[in-house]
């Protein structure tokens, strides 16, 4: 492999049968709601409480994702503003039948602090 995953490892789940269309092939909204599960913990931990994603730009399927492939999904926070983040997400495919990681998909998430009356509140300094 001779692209690296950008970002921390955020989270790491084994694609099954229920998540595939007939032809074995993972459904592209469940690859996302896996992207969106793991940029909201990365946004939650930053600021420390509550968030809720506002926009998902920028978001390009390359290569699909197969029944038994273990979908690796990296973050790295690009963007901090009064009260929204930014994340670029990497979606990656352990292929382990045949050892090969492989980037299949990429977008950038924003994401929105919100208080218990989920309004927006303010990103904590780091």
């Amino acid at each position: 492999m001779s692209e690296k995953p950008r970002g921390q490892l955020s989270l790491r789940t084994l694609a099954m049968p229920r998540d595939a269309n007939p032809s074995g092939d993972i459904f592209g909204g469940w690859v996302l709601s896996q992207m969106d599960i793991a940029a909201g913990m990365t946004a939650s931990l930053r600021s420390h409480g509550r968030v809720a994603t506002v926009a998902i730009d920028a978001m390009s399927f390359k290569l699909p994702v197969f029944v038994g492939d273990i979908l690796c999904v990296y973050t790295d926070i690009v963007r901090i503003g009064t009260t929204s983040m930014k994340i670029h997400v990497e979606a990656w495919a352990l292929r382990a039948s045949v050892g090969l990681d492989v980037k299949v998909t990429e977008g950038l998430f924003t994401f929105v602090a919100i208080d218990q009356d989920r309004k927006p509140r303010p990103v904590p300094p780091a």
